[in-house]
């Protein structure tokens, strides 16, 4: 039987950004000339919710929250709450915080938004400045989790609580995170925080969003209908710059920022994303039935010694599983970092599916690189 063609979306490109008056965000210069003119200068703090995320369970745990967020934060900052209306609206809002002056914008949801808001610290390619603060002042990056997957906050063992969120961004302690950045075959830049991802997962992750008021369970259900009518595929990679090699039969590659994606799978699990370096895991000969029976070892993060899978990581010479890896991708044991990973077919169709972050970005070739500590991040 025939497998159904796989639906092709488009590309995602960069927004222009909209004017202020056509954002309909909080303003943030009455709340700032206020706060001056009673007290001196209070920080402005930026809650950007995704109300619809979570099958809409996000906006209503927001509503709930606000009390225990005044309580706590009230009485050291303005606090600005912006409601977004749509895709990409986040990425809009987020820019004009920053250009305002905003000291944090805080993701309030769960990847998609926080992926977004990162996306809005950058423009064609560079750092979002203020204005009017001068040079030295910086938008910190801050994350309460409340949306389907958050696996960007398992990398730090943090659990959904959002006071337990609320509570780290009031003791302030930030640290510099990295940020991931590819780009695709027209150049634009586009960025990512956690996990961008090729061919199965990629699709994968395409049609679990079609399934999210399933829950977590939409990346099971995601991944087992991208197998139907799958092919693994032979891609050429070049790392850090160096040669272009040939790695056979892709299931998946995977570039880590951070450690978790799907739903709580540790895919790239010996990443730090304070190190200045990405972790590469690539997936081969996988087959459906291969997926079934090694799915505990991807949620488990123990999947780096099973036949097929390698990784390219920080510290040692790194390939994981080398003694079953082909001379054609023996190359990468020589990679101790990751700075760069460039990746594109062998034959090229130009239908092998990329996603960051769980959100679809386009098709191969795709170059990924990291920006070591891009941000302050609220930790």
């Amino acid at each position: 039987m025939a497998s159904p063609a796989t639906p092709r979306p488009a590309l995602i490109r960069p927004r222009a950004s909209r004017s202020r008056s056509q954002l309909g965000a909080v303003s943030l210069a009455s709340d700032h000339a206020a706060a001056t003119a009673s007290s001196g200068r209070r920080r402005d703090f930026v809650f950007v919710v995704n109300p619809s995320g979570a099958n809409g369970r996000t906006g209503k745990q927001w509503k709930q929250l606000l009390p225990f967020l005044h309580t706590r934060l009230a009485d050291q900052c303005n606090i600005c709450e912006c409601i977004t209306s749509g895709p990409s609206h986040a990425i809009d809002v987020t820019r004009e915080a920053i250009k305002d002056g905003a000291d944090a914008v805080i993701a309030v949801g769960g990847d998609g938004t926080l992926h977004e808001v990162v996306n809005g610290f950058f423009w064609k390619g560079s750092p979002v400045r203020a204005l009017d603060r001068g040079p030295d002042h910086l938008t910190a990056l801050g994350l309460i989790p409340l949306g389907t997957g958050s696996d960007f906050a398992r990398t730090f063992g943090w659990s959904n609580d959002p006071r337990q969120a609320i509570d780290r961004i009031v003791r302030g302690v930030k640290s510099k995170l990295d940020i991931g950045m590819m780009e695709g075959p027209n150049g634009d830049p586009h960025f990512f925080i956690n996990v961008a991802d090729i061919h199965l997962s990629a699709k994968a992750g395409y049609f679990a969003s079609m399934y999210k008021r399933f829950g977590n369970l939409c990346y099971v259900l995601g991944a087992l209908r991208g197998f139907w009518g799958h092919t693994n595929r032979d891609l050429r990679i070049k790392v850090n710059g160096g040669e272009w090699r040939t790695v056979d039969k892709v299931t998946a590659l995977c570039v880590g920022n951070a450690k978790y994606f799907g739903g709580g799978m540790k895919i790239t699990p010996t990443v730090d994303p304070f190190s200045g370096d990405l972790q590469v895991v690539i997936i081969q000969d996988f087959k459906w039935y291969s997926f079934l029976l090694k799915l505990h070892r991807l949620y488990g993060g123990t999947h780096l010694t099973v036949n097929g899978v390698s990784s390219i990581r920080k510290k040692k010479p790194c390939m994981e599983n080398t003694q079953i890896l082909q001379k054609a991708y023996c190359f990468l044991c020589s990679q101790g970092r990751v700075q760069s990973v460039e990746v594109a077919e062998v034959v090229p169709n130009g239908d092998v599916f990329v996603q960051s972050d769980g959100e679809h970005f386009g098709f191969l070739p795709t170059k990924f690189s990291v920006l070591p500590g891009a941000v302050d991040f609220f930790s």
